[in-house]
């Protein structure tokens, strides 16, 4: 039995944003729950789901997930969901109005990186507070990249 304190934290990652941190600059995350209906949920479990290509934005006081696909569940037949529809991100008011004042003052974005299962079985996003990186930054990230590469290939040659 694990020690009174300590808690064992488990993530099952059912899609994952791999170019968020590449084409934007991460400032801070938030962890969102996400309003799903019953066959999102077992299509998600699935983990075919893609938030590659979506985005959040804030719309009457609330932050909503757009453009993420979730593909239909095929055991639903006619009670399915819609693979691309908006869907509602669950935040403590104080975030949703710390998020729009920067999107909207300071013109930052609101990026998915990553939607998980946490260790009570709910789905939850990872929502990034992002900077939209220049070309030129692109290519100093790549070329960081590239020699950390080599590094690590040379002492391994080495030792």
């Amino acid at each position: 039995m694990a020690p009174k304190g300590s808690q064992r934290v488990v993530k099952k990652i059912v899609a994952e944003n791999r170019k968020a941190r590449f084409n934007y600059e991460i400032i801070d995350t938030y962890e969102a729950g996400i309003v799903l209906t019953g066959t999102e949920v077992k299509s998600l479990r699935e983990g075919k789901a893609n938030i590659a290509e979506s985005y959040a934005t804030d719309e009457g006081g609330e932050i909503w997930l757009i453009n993420s696909y979730l593909p239909e569940y095929l055991q639903a037949n006619r009670f399915n969901h819609e693979t691309r529809r908006r869907r509602k991100l669950l935040l403590s008011k104080r975030e949703v109005n710390r998020l729009m004042i920067s999107v909207n003052r300071e013109g930052m974005s609101l990026v998915p990186l990553k939607v998980y299962f946490n260790d009570q079985g709910r789905a939850k996003l990872e929502l990034a507070l992002a900077k939209g990186k220049k070309l030129h930054d692109k290519r100093e990230t790549e070329k960081e990249r590239d020699w950390n590469r080599q590094k690590t290939r040379l002492l391994k040659d080495r030792g």
